[in-house]
């Protein structure tokens, strides 16, 4: 397919004699929100690895489309706190990117006012929004987003998954969520691809919440907790979550209105 950013096909790998990953197929087209979910050692960052020519698997292949810009944004990033560095000199450090284009993702992520501030300062929401950013800056073809609401309260991270669609959008680029739950990212992303080691089950979210496999995975209680819902807003939060305009709706504000 031209639309196609990346394929990875029959994609296994084992490590000592234990299999990590068995038999893998994964697809990324352009403008499409694909996102990958799974228990915690289900092999979610490891393929991502794999997709990203950091490790090779055991058998099958990646095909990337020529010269695709691909931008990464990592699980964890270690801050030393002796070490002040502002957000300027991260950004700068990360992919010695021009001072105009860093104040430009970062207004795009809607973190400006951080620009001078310290990394070790950040809340758990900025931070996400300054790695968001760096992810950016190369405008890239393919966005590669692992974990990206880790840190951020459910209120932040409904922000930023939106953020996530916006992007997809403006950028017109394809992008791979890695995600340990369904949650807020149901509403925000086109396919869901569950994985255990192997492909579980894949398909639109409302399919896959409903699915066997994900029931059997997940739980029957806390699938139903992460059924698919539609997300509407009459107020926005500041980068932690907190309410900064409009009233939450019969005091819950996040807003949500559960299926």
């Amino acid at each position: 397919m031209t639309n196609s950013l990346l394929q990875a096909q029959n994609i296994s790998l084992a490590i000592d004699g234990k299999q990590i990953l068995q038999n893998i197929n994964l697809q990324i087209d352009a403008k499409r929100i694909v996102t990958l979910i799974g228990p915690n050692g289900a092999g979610k960052t490891t393929l991502v690895k794999i997709v990203l020519g950091l490790l090779a698997p055991s058998a099958g292949k990646v095909n990337l489309r020529n010269n695709l810009r691909i931008g990464y944004m990592p699980q964890r990033l270690h801050v030393d706190n002796s070490m002040p560095i502002s957000v300027q000199k991260f950004l700068h450090l990360a992919v010695r990117a021009k001072p105009e284009l860093i104040e430009k993702v970062l207004d795009e992520v809607k973190a400006a006012h951080l620009l001078h501030s310290q990394i070790h300062s950040l809340s758990g929401g900025e931070l996400q929004r300054v790695l968001l950013a760096r992810s950016l800056i190369q405008d890239p073809e393919l966005l590669v987003l692992d974990e990206p609401v880790q840190g951020v309260d459910i209120n932040g991270q409904a922000e930023l998954y939106a953020l996530i669609a916006s992007i997809r959008d403006s950028h017109q680029c394809g992008i791979l969520i890695v995600s340990h739950d369904l949650h807020l990212v149901m509403s925000a992303t086109d396919e869901v691809i569950c994985l255990n080691q192997h492909v579980c089950c894949h398909g639109h979210p409302e399919q896959v919440s409903n699915d066997p496999a994900y029931l059997e995975l997940f739980g029957k209680k806390q699938a139903a907790s992460l059924a698919v819902y539609a997300h509407h807003h009459n107020h926005s939060h500041s980068l932690d979550g907190e309410v900064v305009n409009g009233e939450a709706l019969n005091g819950d504000h996040s807003g949500h209105d559960h299926g």
